[in-house]
């Protein structure tokens, strides 16, 4: 295949991984936005390398032509979770989308992999609209907690070092380490709900300062300078009594005064 072949043949894949991207942080600002915990922590994509297309096909001795339906992972995109729990939830939204038709999953949670690895996987069919028109194709779903990245990610780096042919000290150590990330999201699952708590604190703190001085912001132009400087002086002391209570409160009161300017300025 010539090369121009291949950039028009890979471009609807460099599409869907951006529009999947797009797609997973769209849910993350949402849960945000409404003070809500997101199960996904950060989401990342790429589109295989020729040279690793060529390998693939190779190695399973797939005929060129039949590239794109045997090859499930052209497209992939990777979601990072904070806890094991939130893969099965991750894995419930992308089921229930309209826009992504599930065509298998492999549960390497239940399923350990002989070398460790564990994570879960989801192959999607996800259609792109290109000049020529709609284009139906599919892409790799990797789910796994930011433990499980880090191990996979030195485990991967280690399979290519070696090409396939790990020293057996080398992968028992690494079957260690995969014995010790289990031990860390078991532990990190035992306070999962501390940890919620605080984060979830964090954000609607963030969120009551976005509105808060976007209102105070906003009376610049409807009041006089110096009330508007009382009422700053005034958030500032409150902000830093680190309150949560004490905010929300201070942030009804001023949506009641700003509404009130609002009135007269009518």
């Amino acid at each position: 295949m010539e090369i121009q072949l291949w950039r028009s043949m890979l471009s609807p894949y460099e599409l869907a991984v951006r529009e999947l991207i797009v797609k997973f942080e769209h849910i993350i600002t949402e849960h945000k936005l409404n003070d809500l915990y997101s199960p996904i922590e950060q989401v990342s994509g790429r589109v295989k390398s020729v040279s690793s297309i060529l390998e693939k096909l190779q190695r399973k001795q797939i005929p060129l032509e039949h590239m794109e339906e045997e090859i499930e992972d052209i497209a992939g995109v990777r979601i990072i979770c904070q806890f094991e729990e939130d893969i099965d939830t991750v894995a419930s939204l992308i089921r229930s989308r309209s826009d992504m038709e599930i065509k298998s999953e492999k549960n390497y949670l239940k399923h350990i992999k002989q070398s460790g690895y564990r994570s879960y996987h989801l192959i999607i069919y996800y259609t792109v609209d290109t000049i020529h028109g709609p284009k139906r194709l599919q892409a790799e779903i990797q789910i796994r907690t930011m433990a499980m990245n880090f191990w996979a990610t030195i485990e991967h780096s280690l399979q290519y070092k070696y090409k396939g042919d790990m020293p057996l000290h080398v992968a028992e150590r690494l079957s260690k380490a995969a014995d010790a990330i289990i031990s860390l999201d078991q532990e990190m699952a035992s306070v999962r709900n501390e940890i919620m708590d605080a984060q979830n604190s964090s954000q609607m703190q963030s969120n009551l300062v976005r509105d808060i001085l976007l209102n105070i912001e906003n009376l610049y132009k409807l009041s006089n300078k110096r009330e508007v400087m009382k009422i700053q002086d005034e958030f500032l002391l409150v902000f830093k009594t680190k309150d949560l209570k004490q905010l929300e409160r201070f942030h009804r009161q001023l949506d009641i005064i700003a509404e009130g300017y609002r009135a007269q300025s009518v």
